[in-house]
């Protein structure tokens, strides 16, 4: 557990990386695939005839702790990370596009995507726990913990293939309609979950040594592919993107522009999407999902309680799991499910793009989860609101996104597209300025053919 606990903080350490993926580049004039995924109804808008998507990759990291300034100084991160009464979020995100194409026929537009994702997030840790786990061999004193919500680690992985269509239905001189949908053929690939509701306890000292005692818990644990095996190594997220085909999801939206002139292209741009309504299915050998009733009295002199330290070196919810049952305080409330299901992270998304003068734009943006984070077969997620202004030319684009989330908080960056080649990030400016808790990289490649 310990590993796992030391794996998340590496990650916030090493990686430049927000939680809305391709912020701004997603809302561009120069419609594509990254528009496509954000709302299928703009497939109905493709600039070219045809679009071919050859590659892009983003990474986004935020939490609510950890700042960029304290990466430079001598503090350990465990130590960082834990410090305070708020429990931890942190969340590591990462999507990679591979080829995609699309095309428009009269009125319709039809697409063919594929993409993978990696997911690792600590959802509501309480910090005495994961201290005392960390630091199981130095802490002193006595520390009551109650808490009356689900703390999560939890990791995942897994490919898409998606099948567009948008249909324009309405079309003036001055407005334009269109609706779009996406069925998405899912590839799940590894999974872990370790969920502890409603904890209470006393973790205490004895003799170097930190026990908890006195403490009960309803938690479960789950494990597939390679996440099952060893959560500790990163190459396990990388090596496991795609799986079997063992679910299906669906993306829908909905696509208003009022028109401007040719050279304005449009004076809004307006969208509605649902996105990522559907749920995937993990089979493996190693598969395994059960729920216990964790329950440890409280100590005596020859049961001083559970000796945190045997957590110092585990490599897996297996590990984890089997030194809980030889302790003899956990005890299991249903049989383990060799198959287990997970839902996608529903989100809603809005947004509207707005002309200010000739060439210069505004993107109001806001995505709002629609399922709770707590529920331990659930992907997690973030509400995210952002406002992008953009100077927009046929070739040539440049804007600055400015969001908040509910993990980190504020963060401001810039993007630049040049033809089909986009590069951005929506967090550079306040990493380097102030103490921000989050920052993403973007980067990617597309072309049009008439």
């Amino acid at each position: 557990m310990k590993r796992f606990l030391l794996l998340s903080l590496t990650l916030a350490g090493t990686t430049l990386s927000a939680q809305d993926h391709f912020s701004g580049i997603n809302t561009s004039q120069r419609v594509g695939i990254q528009n496509v995924h954000l709302n299928p109804a703009e497939l109905a808008n493709l600039r070219s005839k045809y679009e071919v998507h050859l590659f892009s990759a983003s990474v986004g990291f935020s939490n609510n702790k950890i700042g960029f300034s304290d990466l430079s100084g001598d503090d350990n991160l465990e130590d960082l990370i834990f410090r305070g009464t708020d429990p931890v979020d942190l969340r590591f995100d990462a999507e990679l596009i591979g080829p995609s194409f699309a095309f428009r026929y009269k009125k319709w537009g039809f697409g063919f995507t594929t993409k993978a994702n990696a997911k690792l997030d600590l959802i509501d840790v309480d910090v005495n726990i994961g201290d005392a786990i960390s630091n199981s061999d130095v802490l002193l004193g006595t520390t009551t913990i109650s808490n009356n919500f689900n703390q999560r680690l939890s990791g995942t992985t897994w490919g898409e293939i998606g099948l567009s269509a948008a249909r324009n239905i309405y079309d003036s001189e001055k407005h334009e309609l269109n609706l779009g949908a996406t069925i998405k053929l899912l590839f799940p690939g590894s999974y872990a979950n370790f969920g502890a509701d409603r904890f209470t306890g006393t973790i205490y000292n004895d003799i170097g040594t930190s026990y908890l005692a006195d403490a009960q818990a309803n938690l479960n644990i789950a494990y597939s592919g390679n996440l099952g095996e060893n959560f500790t190594d990163f190459s396990d997220y990388s090596s496991s993107l795609f799986g079997k085909l063992n679910g299906f999801a669906a993306d829908l939206g909905a696509n208003y522009q009022w028109k401007g002139t040719e050279s304005a292209k449009y004076l809004l741009n307006a969208g509605l999407s649902i996105r990522n309504i559907g749920a995937m299915t993990f089979k493996d050998a190693n598969n395994a999902s059960t729920n216990y009733v964790l329950n440890i009295p409280p100590p005596t002199i020859g049961d001083p309680g559970l000796d945190l330290s045997q957590f110092d070196d585990t490599e897996s919810l297996e590990e984890v799991e089997q030194i809980l049952l030889n302790s003899g305080y956990l005890n299991r409330t249903d049989a383990e499910t060799k198959d287990f299901k997970v839902k996608l992270p529903t989100t809603l998304s809005l947004y509207a793009d707005v002309k200010v003068i000739a060439g210069f734009y505004v993107t109001l943006f806001t995505k709002q989860k629609l399922n709770k984070d707590e529920a331990n077969d659930q992907i997690a997620s973030q509400n995210v609101f952002s406002v992008t202004p953009r100077y927009s030319w046929n070739n040539f684009e440049i804007w600055s996104n400015w969001s908040s989330n509910e993990v980190a908080g504020v963060a401001g960056g810039v993007g630049l597209r040049a033809y089909g080649f986009y590069v951005g990030s929506g967090s550079v400016i306040t990493a380097l300025a102030s103490d921000a808790k989050q920052g993403d990289f973007y980067i990617g490649y597309s072309f049009g053919l008439r």
